[in-house]
């Protein structure tokens, strides 16, 4: 049987890239993304996917996450596979970050996945044979943290607290992990959202260079295949040697 994939913040990015690698295995793939749906993305996962959903999501939104939830129950009767994506950043100084942008930032990158990922949960079967798997996007900020990024660093930091906390409260049935990705060549690290000065300072790294969205999707991919059958409650870094833990 075709395993039942949902990715939220489907459409760009290392979502892109996870839905993307999920299809190729013909898997039924459920995209959730904010956006308008992106049909480059979605044509792409449907070349490979046995059966593709496309579904609007504000996984800040407890009534969005709770109908999407619906939708995929009904047509795919329930998840093997979560890989939460959708997020934010937000750089600026603490003295000038007002309460409403780190509540946003909170609101989509916290509350986001644990509305997610207690939804997912739910509809997850999964045994101590045959684990169904929940994967959430962290960040490699959240081992180090970073001056000017505090509500970013704060709300991956949680997801990370989420993560060992479900891993314990869901084995050995469902297997929770996160990836925490270094610097990765997506929008959220383009001009719009980080400045020249903190772009520069990502490229410092062992490696030196961004990483590609393909590369998380890999190890999404690794994470719900066999390879990854003894990993939970677990941050893995794919990062270009940014942190070493």
């Amino acid at each position: 049987m075709s395993a039942r994939v949902l990715v939220t913040g489907a459409y760009r990015g290392i979502g892109a890239a996870c839905a993307l690698a999920f299809a190729a295995t013909g898997a039924r793939v459920a995209l959730a993304d904010i956006r308008k749906p992106d049909e480059t993305a979605i044509s792409a996962v449907q070349a490979g996917a046995t059966e593709t959903l496309t579904l609007a999501c504000d996984v800040s939104d407890e009534g969005s996450v709770a109908a999407i939830g619906e939708v995929v129950q009904q047509t795919f009767g329930g998840l093997d596979i979560v890989v939460h994506c959708a997020g934010v950043i937000h750089e600026a100084a603490l003295l000038e970050t007002p309460v409403a942008d780190f509540d946003r930032v909170i609101a989509i990158n916290l509350r986001g996945s644990f509305l997610v990922g207690k939804m997912a949960l739910g509809l997850m079967g999964g045994t101590a044979e045959e684990p169904a798997r929940l994967i959430m996007i962290a960040s490699d900020m959240a081992y180090y943290g970073r001056e000017t990024f505090s509500p970013y660093v704060a709300s991956k930091h949680g997801v990370l607290g989420l993560v060992r906390s479900w891993a314990k409260e869901f084995a050995p049935r469902v297997l929770v992990n996160a990836i925490c990705p270094g610097p990765i060549d997506t929008e959220m690290l383009g001009a719009a959202n980080m400045s020249a000065e903190w772009r520069a300072r990502e490229l410092a790294i062992p490696l030196a260079r961004f990483g590609k969205p393909e590369e998380i999707a890999e190890l999404a991919w690794f994470l719900a295949g066999s390879g990854g059958r003894y990993f939970t409650g677990q941050g893995i870094g794919s990062n270009g040697g940014s942190i070493m833990p």
